[in-house]
C-alpha cells in the first residue's frame, strides 16, 4: 500500500486528483439530492404512500452508495487507503450492499408503475413493506457472502477503494459472480424491462403516452432526478418544504 504523499503504481498524480475530484463531485451531488427526497418523504404525509415507500428505498440505497463514494473519494485525494485491512472489508461491504439494493429498489419500483397502471389497484402498505424489507435482506445477504469466503474483497487498483476483487479467476469467485449476478442483475432488469413494456403497451392500448465504478458511482444522482425529483407530487413537497412561508405556517400550528 503507498503510503501517503506517495502515488499508487502505475499511475500519475492528475489522474489520482482526477479520479479524487470526480468522486467527490458524484458523492456530494447524490447525497444532495437523495437527502432532500429522504427529507420530502419524512416532512410530508402526503408524500408517505405506498409506492413512495419504495422510492425512499431507493433514495436511501443510493445514499449509501453516494456515502462509499465519499470514502473513495477522500483516500483517492489522500493517495492512500487509511482504513486498513478491516475497514476495507467494511467499506466493500457496504458500497456492494447499497448496490445491490438500489438495482433491486428500481426493480421494485418498475413493478411498482406497472402494478399501479396496470391493474388499476393501489399498491397496499403491506405489500411495499414487504418489498423493501425484502430488498434490503436479500443485498445484505449477498455482500455478506465474499465476506464467508464466498467471493472477496480488496482494494482496487488505484488502491483508494474496495469492492469486489474482480481479478481472481479461481472456481470460488467466479461461481460466486456469476450466481450473483444472475439473482442481483440479470432478474432484475428482467423485471425492470417487462414491466415498462407491459406498462408501455397498456396506456398505448389507452391512448396514453409511456410514462466501470466512476459511472456507477454517479447512478444516485441519475436515480434521485429521474425517481424522485422528477414526480410532479416530489416537486410539490420539496416546494414545501424549501418555502419559508410554508415552514413559518407549520411552526404556527
Amino acid at each position: 500500500m503507498a503510503e501517503s504523499g506517495t502515488l499508487p503504481t502505475g499511475f500519475g498524480e492528475l489522474e489520482v486528483l482526477a479520479v479524487g475530484t470526480v468522486l467527490l463531485v458524484e458523492a456530494l451531488s447524490g447525497l444532495s439530492l437523495n437527502s432532500l427526497t429522504i427529507l420530502c418523504f419524512c416532512k410530508n404525509p402526503e408524500l408517505r404512500t405506498p409506492s413512495h415507500l419504495l422510492v425512499l428505498s431507493l433514495a436511501l440505497s443510493d445514499s449509501g452508495i453516494s456515502l462509499n463514494a465519499l470514502m473513495a473519494a477522500t483516500s483517492s485525494l489522500l493517495r492512500r487507503w487509511p482504513y486498513g485491512s478491516e475497514g476495507c472489508q467494511v467499506h466493500g461491504f457496504q458500497g456492494f450492499a447499497t448496490v445491490l439494493a438500489s438495482i433491486c429498489s428500481s426493480a421494485a419500483i418498475a413493478w411498482g408503475r406497472y402494478h399501479h397502471y396496470c391493474t388499476r389497484s393501489r399498491l397496499d402498505w403491506n405489500t411495499a413493506v414487504s418489498l423493501v424489507f425484502f430488498v434490503w435482506l436479500s443485498s445484505a445477504f449477498w455482500a455478506t457472502l465474499p465476506l464467508l469466503g464466498w467471493g472477496h474483497y480488496d482494494r482496487e487498483p488505484l488502491g483508494t477503494c474496495c469492492t469486489l476483487d474482480y481479478s481472481r479467476r479461481d472456481r470460488n469467485f467466479t461461481s460466486f459472480l456469476f450466481t450473483m449476478a444472475f439473482f442481483n442483475f440479470l432478474l432484475p432488469l428482467f423485471i425492470t424491462v417487462i414491466s415498462y413494456r407491459l406498462m408501455e403497451q397498456k396506456l398505448r392500448k389507452t391512448g396514453r403516452p409511456p410514462v466501470p465504478a466512476l459511472i456507477a458511482k454517479a447512478v444516485p444522482t441519475v436515480n434521485a432526478i429521474n425517481y424522485a425529483l422528477g414526480s410532479e407530487m416530489m416537486h410539490r413537497g420539496i416546494w414545501q418544504c424549501l418555502s419559508p412561508q410554508k415552514r413559518e405556517r407549520d411552526r404556527e400550528q
